[in-house]
């Protein structure tokens, strides 16, 4: 049996349907939602099937909604008796792969990314801002200009694609600067805040007394944090590194470079989408990635692992 490493996708994945088929064909799934429902207080499994698609989109929400969506493509895979051998989460992903790991509670997991959210919302509407992606620019030439034009990264998705974040002056300049100086394109980013970045300090500092009140267990298998690119040891860790990953960069490419230095090169993308499956095929050609969100994605998966539907 192979080794699966769980990476599962974070905001920005969404779509007005996810999740449903999961829904309406494993009781288990079912249950799920409806427990979410509760554990929320709010109709998320309305919002993950029927949207509408503006409100589904709003940071509050989406958070959230992704969140049981990752999650309910984790329970039909233990259904299918497939279980992660090694997780990592894109941003809001890590506290899905927290979950798998076992390191948070379904309660935990799913108040502190409403929280999260909520949060980070607010920060929005009082600090606005902009992303943009750079692609195919040397990582220090782009730190340089970062630093001149007063922007961060926030993401280091794979080595040609870097996402930077800050106030939308700001980046304007640094997304000029970036062509001028060789990046072979700039696109900014349909995001509702400038994520992965200082103007999110107010949503840090709020959201860490409830990152320190959830209840954290040493994990089970081995997760890659986003903030540093390093393995969870203890539960003691984790809190720390969910504070900082608000406001720092999410080291993705290094994460996954960790999984492969360690022996793994089989994964799968658990969730919606399948924009994980794309930035890793970026970083290494020849490893097996495959994606799981509905039935027609699932069965392909499960003939990859020699399992029977």
């Amino acid at each position: 049996m192979k080794k699966w490493v769980f990476l599962f996708p974070g905001q920005g994945s969404q779509y007005v349907g996810m999740g449903k088929d999961f829904y309406e064909n494993y009781p288990e799934v079912r249950e799920l939602f409806h427990r979410a429902d509760d554990i929320l207080g709010m109709g998320i499994t309305k919002l993950c099937f029927e949207g509408p698609e503006d409100v589904l989109t709003q940071t509050q929400n989406v958070q959230p909604a992704i969140t049981v969506a990752n999650i309910a493509c984790l329970t039909v895979l233990a259904h299918h008796e497939i279980f992660p051998a090694a997780a990592a989460g894109h941003s809001l992903g890590e506290y899905s792969a927290l979950y798998a790991a076992g390191v948070l509670s379904l309660e935990d997991t799913l108040k502190l990314v409403r929280w999260r959210g909520q949060y980070m919302h607010e920060a929005s509407l009082d600090t606005p801002g902009a992303m943009a992606a750079v692609m195919d620019m040397p990582e220090e030439k782009l730190q340089g200009i970062c630093r001149l034009c007063d922007v961060e990264i926030a993401n280091i998705n794979s080595p040609d694609q870097v996402i930077i974040t800050g106030p939308v002056d700001a980046v304007d300049r640094a997304l000029e600067a970036s062509l001028a100086e060789g990046a072979k394109k700039c696109v900014k980013l349909n995001v509702s805040g400038p994520w992965h970045s200082r103007c999110m300090e107010s949503a840090r500092q709020k959201f860490e007394p409830h990152v320190r009140a959830a209840v954290f267990s040493d994990p089970r298998i081995p997760i890659v944090n986003n903030v540093d690119a390093k393995p969870l040891n203890h539960a003691a860790e984790a809190p720390e590194k969910l504070v900082r990953q608000i406001c720092g960069a999410v080291l993705w490419k290094q994460s996954m470079e960790w999984f492969l230095a360690n022996g793994y090169d089989h994964f799968v993308e658990v969730g919606p989408r399948k924009v994980l499956r794309g930035l890793l095929r970026r970083i290494d050609r020849k490893v097996a990635i495959h994606n799981v969100e509905d039935s027609a994605t699932l069965a392909s998966f499960l003939q990859a692992n020699g399992s029977q539907g």
